[in-house]
């Protein structure tokens, strides 16, 4: 592995450059900047700014990213470390042999969702397990390889278990100290040509401690800050209303409701195929023409009087004829029904004496 940075680092320094990893504050530093290293810090820096703000809303981009870097960075170490086919790889036969097979981790990563989450986890606990091991250096110095080893594959196996279970929250937390992560090491390129991350690696390898110098703290101190506010702009603004299990749930629901209208039309045609054709129509019935709506007519309103009493009527016969006195004894008494179909009677004449009645 030693080999390796001392070769990255070399690409990243200008050549013509004594300049040692050891160094003391007095000292200043030379800064001889590349176009190559230059360019590939500013992208980084962007990725990172993506990351660390945009993280969550832009999920299937950092699946891909993410798994694009696992596999290149792996592939890449395996490269260049072992003989592959009896021929030790040149340093740009390996990023080439990475980035090809990183690229197939990326889409495995971005279409299996559980993969990617597994991946992002993975990835935020190894960043809290750097940043512990870093934090502790000034109490505890690790006696072997295997305590810092340890505690970066339990973190990372745990953030990958806890990334799974509340994928939202993990996934944003992730992306945020991830992309901070990398806008701090471009800082840190770009004002003492990555001190700070051989600061980290040697205390992944147990090394003696070498003191840092007071502006590589502040440069450690900006990732806490960045992640922090990452977190905030993602909770309260890239990511607010937006869901990565909607979008899977939609499709779904999309491909069940094809399916059902699908099902649907083939019921409908094997009905038409199974029905027998209608008989025709009878060449009577035809020329019949359809009744015509008919409207009822307007009941005719009744009032007091409109109806005579056939006592009434056969009274008035009497009276015109003068057939018996007894007859206009009765009539005296006649009742009229003013109303036939109320019932309600009054007196035709009133007599002088008391009314007679029966």
């Amino acid at each position: 592995m030693t080999p390796t940075v001392q070769t990255l680092r070399f690409r990243l320094l200008p050549h013509d450059t004594g300049q040692e990893w050891a160094h003391s504050c007095e000292q200043e530093i030379e800064r001889r900047y590349q176009v190559v290293p230059s360019v590939v810090c500013a992208m980084c820096c962007l990725f990172g700014i993506i990351y660390c703000f945009f993280g969550y809303r832009c999920f299937k981009a950092v699946m891909f990213l993410t798994g694009l870097m696992f596999g290149s960075i792996v592939i890449f170490m395996l490269c260049y470390k072992e003989r592959v086919l009896d021929t030790q790889l040149s340093v740009e036969a390996s990023v080439g042999i990475g980035l090809g097979i990183g690229a197939l981790c990326g889409l495995v990563t971005m279409l299996v969702r559980s993969v990617g989450l597994f991946m992002v986890g993975l990835l935020l606990g190894l960043l809290l397990a750097l940043a512990a091991l870093v934090a502790m250096e000034p109490f505890y110095h690790p006696p072997t390889v295997w305590v810092p080893i340890g505690l970066l594959l339990g973190v990372g196996m745990l953030g990958a278990v806890l990334t799974l279970q509340w994928q939202r929250l993990f996934t944003t937390l992730s992306t945020a100290v991830f992309g901070s992560a990398v806008m701090t090491v471009t800082v840190d390129y770009f004002i003492e040509l990555l001190l700070l991350v051989q600061y980290v690696y040697e205390r992944v390898k147990v090394a003696p401690a070498r003191p840092l110098c007071w502006y590589s703290w502040v440069i450690l101190g900006v990732w806490p800050v960045l992640a922090l506010l990452g977190v905030l702009v993602q909770w309260r603004v890239t990511a607010e209303g937006y869901s990565h299990t909607e979008v899977v749930i939609s499709r779904q629901q999309r491909r069940v409701q094809l399916m059902r209208i699908k099902q649907r039309e083939e019921r409908k045609e094997k009905k038409k195929k199974r029905r027998p054709p209608p008989p025709p129509p009878h060449p009577h019935k035809a020329h019949l023409a359809e009744p015509s709506y008919r409207r009822k007519p307007t009941p005719v309103r009744r009032f007091d009087g409109d109806v005579l009493s056939p006592s009434y009527i056969q009274s008035f016969r009497e009276r015109q004829t003068g057939t018996s006195l007894s007859s206009l004894i009765t009539s005296t008494h006649a009742v009229v029904d003013l109303d036939y179909d109320c019932g309600s009677t009054v007196p035709l004449t009133m007599g002088s004496g008391p009314a007679l009645r029966v």
